[in-house]
């Protein structure tokens, strides 16, 4: 089977987001589908291809085409033209990992990872600035992912909560989606190294039994829930946040002026898995999630989850961390007091979460991707109705 994924995402110098997903998805597919499949990878030229080097560096079975890049029209022209560039290889199947794309009848794979561009317009534009740029390419973006998700064959997204969305908001029949889960990322991983755990809360400044939660993901109800707790326990422990900017809510630097907090920007990988790994529970009362990538991370670290059950949360967690409504302190001090009292628990809970994110691998994604293409390449159009299961 010949298949081409766009994978521009890996060629505008980017990072997070789609990016980080084709970056661990692409190797796993290249893993995976061995001598038996011939990937073909379409990038441009606005950056140095993430993934490797040079096309050398790719084995037999992949080949990457390096399409032009001159100025933003670039991108506009290969989103319209790129299926035309495609068909010169031949393939069977077109996969456009980006929310959109167009591929011809029949072949037609498209990734959505969430909702947003196929919500209203007036509620995709609410809360963002009104620069006539921005306003511009959300209405782009709009209009071409429900166009593109109408003409694809075959949709997949990352959890089940992100399918329902993606089908109410795009009108879209069910049949026509499935789900496959994201993995963890290769570079957060548990660290049992207690001399080396000893340097980072060195090097951090990190003296007290620490909770671990990110800044950007409602951090209010953490606060407010560590205002209430027994003086002798806030007083023995402190919260530890951490977020890819310094731009957060002002509660957030409220907790660290009153000796309760620590707060780390941009924070390493490596310095990430041993904050999960020390962690006494990793809080996440997030307000919406598709996915949760943190809460692979933080269960396949070993730390204790106590989460909000908003979105695609529980989906993920399962029966490996505590469930609380996001904006109910009062469940998740007792939560916390649980967990700071009984470390059986907190061990219980720890066990739970290794077994959970074993769940979550990138090899089982690529063979869920592997699976939706050999459906698309094997089915005739009149035929095809598409009844793949999630990946769990």
């Amino acid at each position: 089977m010949r298949i081409g994924i766009d994978v521009r995402y890996l060629s505008h110098g980017l990072v997070g987001g789609i990016n980080t997903f084709l970056k661990n998805l692409v190797p796993a597919l290249i893993k995976e589908s061995h001598s038996q499949h011939h990937l073909y990878l379409y990038a441009d030229t606005k950056h140095p291809f993430d993934l490797t080097a040079d096309e050398q560096a790719l084995p037999d079975h992949v080949t990457l085409r390096l399409l032009p890049y001159r100025s933003p029209l670039s991108s506009l022209r290969n989103d319209v033209l790129l299926s035309r560039d495609m068909q010169r290889d031949d393939l069977n199947v077109y996969h456009f990992a980006g929310n959109y794309g167009f591929g011809p009848a029949g072949a037609t794979v498209l990734t959505i990872h969430d909702e947003i561009n196929l919500m209203p317009l007036s509620e995709i534009v609410r809360g963002h600035p009104k620069k006539p740029k921005t306003i511009v390419m959300m209405t782009y973006l709009h209009l071409i992912t429900r166009a593109a998700a109408r003409r694809a064959d075959l949709i997949i997204t990352i959890s089940e909560y992100a399918k329902r969305r993606i089908t109410h908001h795009g009108a879209l029949d069910p049949a026509k989606i499935v789900v496959v889960h994201h993995g963890c990322p290769a570079d957060v991983k548990r660290i049992e190294d207690s001399l080396a755990l000893a340097k980072v809360r060195e090097r951090l400044g990190l003296s007290k039994p620490f909770i671990l939660a990110e800044a950007f993901k409602n951090p209010d109800v953490i606060v407010r829930a560590w205002r209430t707790l027994p003086a002798k326990v806030r007083d023995t422990r402190q919260i530890v946040f951490f977020s890819r900017s310094p731009q957060v809510l002002p509660v957030v630097h409220e907790a660290v002026n009153a000796g309760w907090a620590r707060f780390f920007v941009r924070v390493t990988r490596s310095d990430l898995s041993a904050l999960y790994s020390m962690a006494d529970a990793f809080v996440f009362p997030s307000w919406i999630e598709g996915f949760g990538m943190p809460l692979v991370e933080a269960m396949a670290c070993g730390a204790p989850v106590i989460a909000s059950d908003r979105g695609a949360i529980p989906e993920v967690v399962g029966d490996a961390g505590l469930i609380m409504d996001a904006e109910d302190n009062e469940k998740l001090v007792e939560y916390l007091m649980r967990l700071f009292q009984h470390p059986e628990e907190r061990e219980s809970l720890r066990q739970r979460g290794f077994k959970r994110a074993e769940l979550f691998t990138w090899q089982r994604a690529a063979q869920g991707y592997l699976e939706a293409y050999l459906h698309i390449a094997s089915h005739s159009i009149a035929e095809r109705r598409p009844v793949l299961t999630s990946s769990l």
